[in-house]
């Protein structure tokens, strides 16, 4: 809020040739590598779009999780935007292994297949668990070896590379991922995010694609000024760190629980457990929070940036009266 105040005085010169946005550009490099180019966007589907047109051709086809965020929550908009048929494969925990994806490369050359062109990954993923370097490298091995790219949307980047103890650089450039949605809105900021393109030949076209998915800014700086704060005496970490923090506060209170049980290893600020239906509808009165798969009453809590220890008091003080 603070960074946004400062921008917000005199004139400034529209879509990013403004001086705040030259000193986000600076901080994005400095945090990643000096040979990337961000691209800020305004929200996380649009940063997945432009990312996913900019690695394929309408005939390839995206590999992903059942679980991925672009096949279950963004309502078509990457196959809409893209043109390419999403394949999602089926995994027990929300992360792909070479393993899991070597039965789909197949049909190269044949004119009557889509043809596999990328990858998507969400680290963390949206179950909560969380890519180690090693399974990263693997897949981005794989993907290139077949002339693929690898996308990884990183609403919840922070969140991983705080569990993991590593920098955000040492997740994705030191991974080989080709393109990143580099998240802030879940971990604290206003509005927007940023596609971080590693490839110079790729980022020469992805200002294109942006103006085409209506997600260039014309006041770019109210995005562009936040990311530097957010990068700024590592913000992002003590952001994310306070969110983990909570969860693990909130996981210890709740794993002993008669009838709770937990279905997927809480890593970040993601819990994904199953509780009596009747505690749920319960807790429904006064909390909101998403069902996973309502017919094994499996939910999902998650705490963020802003969640403090009272509330994870008063929730598990509702939970014990119930």
């Amino acid at each position: 809020m603070e960074a946004l105040a400062k921008a917000n005085k005199d004139h400034a010169f529209g879509y990013g040739d403004d001086q705040w946005t030259a000193e986000a550009v600076l901080k994005v490099k400095e945090t990643f590598t000096p040979d990337c180019e961000p691209f800020f966007v305004f929200n996380g589907t649009g940063s997945n779009v432009v990312a996913l047109q900019l690695l394929t051709q309408p005939y390839n086809s995206i590999l992903c999780a059942e679980t991925a965020h672009i096949y279950v929550d963004e309502c078509g908009s990457p196959v809409k935007m893209t043109g390419c048929q999403i394949r999602p494969i089926e995994t027990p925990d929300g992360k792909l292994t070479p393993e899991l994806i070597l039965p789909h490369l197949h049909g190269f050359g044949d004119q009557h297949h889509s043809q596999p062109g990328a990858i998507y990954i969400s680290q963390c993923t949206e179950l909560g668990t969380v890519y180690t370097v090693e399974e990263l490298k693997a897949i981005t091995s794989l993907a290139h070896e077949y002339g693929m790219y690898v996308h990884m949307d990183g609403a919840r980047i922070s969140n991983a590379a705080v569990a993991l103890n590593l920098s955000l650089k040492e997740l994705t450039v030191d991974c080989g991922i080709d393109v990143l949605s580099f998240g802030g809105t879940k971990n604290g900021l206003m509005m927007g995010e940023c596609v971080v393109v590693f490839d110079p030949v790729l980022a020469k076209k992805t200002r294109f694609f942006r103006k085409q998915s209506a997600q260039l800014a014309s006041k770019m700086r109210y995005l562009s000024c936040q990311f530097t704060a957010y990068l700024t005496d590592n913000l992002w970490h003590t952001n994310a760190s306070h969110a983990n923090k909570m969860a693990q506060l909130l996981y210890q209170e709740l794993k002993n629980y008669p009838g709770v049980t937990f279905t997927q290893k809480p890593e970040t600020n993601a819990l994904f457990l199953k509780m009596p239906r009747k505690v749920i509808d319960k807790l429904l009165e006064t909390y909101f929070f998403y069902f996973w798969n309502e017919t094994n009453n499996e939910v999902r809590l998650v705490t963020s940036f802003d969640t403090t220890e009272d509330d994870v008091k008063r929730f598990i003080e509702a939970l014990r009266s119930i």
